[in-house]
């Protein structure tokens, strides 16, 4: 079964940039979201995304006007019945995910392939809690999605030859750069970058310098297009927190055990971007 429509479950900052590269690459592409102010937000985000490109010169009118007429959104899993692969993009938590997979199954054919984008949970234990083991995958995105090239393909224990390699190919076509990664928590880019960056809090609770002289060391002496502290403020703290959470329950390594300073702040609501104030304020 060729791939032609996509469902993206979810119409986030992820969600919505998912559907956004799939419309682009000429699959008609259906957004589900929980409420309409969510998918109207969303929709928007990427409109506005698309507008700001061709006012740049960096997209085309017509590959706007393409990308958006391939695009539409719904409220109601009826509408992803004819998807051929539908990708989640969800609340990282497993139970809610599941509800979500039991009620695309109760609509879609039995040849529906389904990913989820999660950055941390067994994809083998998310497969295990659906009808279609052999057809379901990890499909991990990168923000901003639209423009970051790389995607991780996870293959859970159950995941077939087949599953994969359209999976693979799917990322290809997206005009993205797939690399396979282990079914294990942070996969291969979150286990190398997140005890990075929990010890570059570390190393600032334990006063190595500011937060300013760290990242300024980092970006200019190693080449990192960013700093952990600007990194950790645009990615979220409350997510980093949660996703090494889950890396120590696996590992059991001090490395993936989140610092107190994170978790205090965390506490306190300094998450980030999104709350006006991390390591920065915004």
């Amino acid at each position: 079964m060729d791939i032609k429509t996509v469902g993206v479950l979810g119409c986030g900052l992820m969600g919505s940039g998912i559907a956004q590269v799939c419309a682009a690459s000429g699959y008609k592409t259906i957004v589900l979201e929980v409420e309409q102010s969510f998918l109207d937000k969303g929709l928007g985000r990427t409109k506005k995304f698309l507008n700001d490109g061709v006012e740049k010169g960096k997209v085309t009118p017509e590959a706007r006007d393409t990308t958006l007429a391939n695009l539409s959104g719904t409220t109601k899993y009826e509408d992803l019945k004819d998807s051929d692969l539908i990708i989640e993009v969800i609340i990282e938590n497993l139970d809610e995910k599941a509800k979500a997979f039991a009620a695309l199954e109760a609509v879609v054919g039995e040849g529906t392939i389904f990913c989820s984008n999660t950055s941390s949970l067994c994809i083998t234990e998310l497969a295990a809690r659906t009808k279609r083991p052999d057809r379901f995958a990890g499909l991990h995105f990168f923000n901003p999605v639209p423009l970051m090239k790389l995607v991780e393909v996870i293959r859970g224990l159950t995941t077939s030859d087949e599953t994969y390699q359209k999976v693979f190919a799917f990322a290809q076509s997206l005009g993205k750069e797939p690399i396979t990664a282990p079914d294990k928590p942070g996969f291969i880019v979150n286990r190398l970058l997140v005890p990075y960056l929990l010890d570059a809090v570390r190393a600032y609770d334990q006063g190595l310098g500011t937060v300013e002289d760290i990242d300024k060391g980092m970006k200019l002496g190693t080449g990192y297009p960013m700093g952990p502290f600007t990194l950790l403020d645009y990615v979220g703290l409350d997510t980093t927190y949660y996703i090494a959470n889950i890396m120590f329950d696996e590992y059991r390594e001090p490395s993936y055990a989140p610092p107190p300073l994170l978790k205090r702040m965390v506490l306190a609501g300094y998450l980030g971007r999104k709350s006006g104030q991390g390591f920065y304020k915004y």
